[in-house]
């Protein structure tokens, strides 16, 4: 099949979309079986952009019954009864949550869509007496227990993190809002809670039995993202069309994804995957790009790194326990587990005899797009100055004229304004790191 007329998922999150519409689909039906099967609340962090809505979407479908939508997948010949149940399904990514109004007006939202289908009780009034009563009423309707699906549970308090007052008011109202999971878990058959962090102090996560972590658990590791495999299986016609833009043989060609969009590992001793949106940007745009970082850099990433004051340099390569980077955000003592549960920093080995794990920059693309956005804070808030010094230096260093690289260096850094920041050489230090790790070029 000609690559250009494959149907490529990028930005489509409805798996009924992706199935009626011919989208190219990477089957995770038989992990979602053994998901469904095997208990019934879980959370699940992932970075952004790994694939969590989508999956949240197929899991909808699943227990609406909808079998249609899963011929040919593994799914198909694994489950025989294709019970329907009522589904409840929050979405909380796509609000700005920068007033303590944002979450009262998206939560009250989803709360009428779901009284207009399974009605209201007069005395109902708080958020939480209404989410209690809505999952009540639906089981007692259908005679069948609810099936709640949350998507970035955590986005409103990610994004107060930097304003006290707003995220103690966040963390107020969710707390009471999800704490409804754990009182009506009689009506409930499945619940699943995707973010980026556990916050400790939201009560889904104040008992250690009410919900199943499973984003370490090396079964489920690579749900979310691509596989070496599935690349290979799925995405012939597009390896075979990016052979033919890069000019190099298929070796070749999956070499330069690997490099540039592997590495993730959520687990000690697991197969790595692939960051799935930049994966399938390249393959349908026939160019090996970065794409993680236009899609938006989360300025608390920045400000908290800034927060803890760390140094490019020491961004990764560093042995840690699960106890310093699987922690709440709010609860985090170094910048570890931020850039962790974001997708910063993986996993890329383990010493489970001393419960260590070294964690380190997934890829190229993570690499130079981290560094490219601490550009402000260590060189200078021209990023075109910048990227034009870091491209003549790469011709000069690929012709091998060093005299012109270091007079190039040297010029641009006598241009960078004495501030508090810079009367110490250890910042100039940072300032090269920087620039050479653009380059995507070993540092020490």
């Amino acid at each position: 099949m000609n690559a250009q007329l494959r149907k490529l998922p990028i930005g489509i999150q409805t798996f009924e979309n992706i199935r009626r519409e011919g989208y190219v689909y990477v089957d995770k039906t038989a992990l979602i079986y053994r998901l469904v099967t095997t208990g019934k609340p879980y959370f699940l962090s992932r970075p952004r952009r790994f694939g969590k809505s989508l999956l949240l979407s197929t899991l909808e479908s699943y227990f609406e019954g909808r079998r249609e939508l899963f011929e040919g997948l593994a799914i198909a010949d694994l489950e025989e009864a294709w019970q329907e149940y009522p589904v409840l399904h929050l979405d909380l990514n796509a609000e700005k949550y920068d007033a303590p109004e944002q979450l009262g007006g998206i939560l009250n939202r989803h709360l009428n869509q779901w009284e207009d289908r399974w009605g209201r009780e007069e005395r109902e009034e708080s958020f939480s007496d209404r989410f209690s009563g809505i999952i009540r009423r639906a089981c007692e309707q259908t005679g069948q227990p609810v099936v709640v699906l949350v998507d970035e549970y955590d986005k409103p308090l990610l994004q107060a993190l930097q304003d006290s007052f707003l995220l103690e008011e966040y963390r107020k109202t969710l707390k009471a809002f999800y704490g409804v999971l754990k009182s009506s878990d009689r009506y409930l058959r499945f619940v699943f809670l995707t973010g980026v962090t556990k916050f400790s102090q939201v009560s889904v996560f104040s008992d250690l039995n009410q919900l199943t972590d499973i984003s370490m658990l090396p079964q489920y590791a690579t749900l979310c993202g691509l596989t070496h495999g599935e690349l290979e299986r799925d995405f012939n016609p597009e390896i075979g069309r990016l052979e033919e833009q890069e000019g190099v043989d298929r070796e070749e060609i999956l070499r330069r994804l690997t490099r540039m969009y592997d590495g993730y590992h959520f687990s000690e001793n697991t197969e790595g995957v692939f960051n799935p949106f930049s994966l399938l940007k390249a393959m349908a745009l026939g160019e090996i790009g970065s794409y993680w970082f236009e899609s938006g850099t989360p300025t608390y990433i920045i400000e908290m790194l800034r927060k803890y004051a760390v140094l490019p340099s020491e961004i990764g390569g560093e042995e840690a326990s699960p106890s310093d980077f699987n922690v709440p955000l709010e609860l985090a003592t170094n910048y570890m587990p931020l850039l962790y549960q974001a997708g910063y920093l993986t996993i890329k080995g383990a010493d489970l005899e001393f419960d260590a794990y070294m964690l380190d920059i997934p890829n190229k693309e993570v690499r130079v797009g981290l560094m490219k956005s601490l550009i402000p804070s260590y060189v200078t808030s021209d990023s075109h100055e910048v990227n034009s010094v870091v491209r003549n230096l790469a011709r000069n260093i690929v012709r091998g004229d060093m005299d012109e690289a270091l007079k190039l260096l040297q010029a641009f850094l006598s241009t960078v304004p004495y501030c508090d920041n810079t009367d110490y050489e250890g910042h100039y230090q940072q300032m090269m790191y920087v620039i050479f790790s653009i380059l995507d070029n070993y540092v020490d």
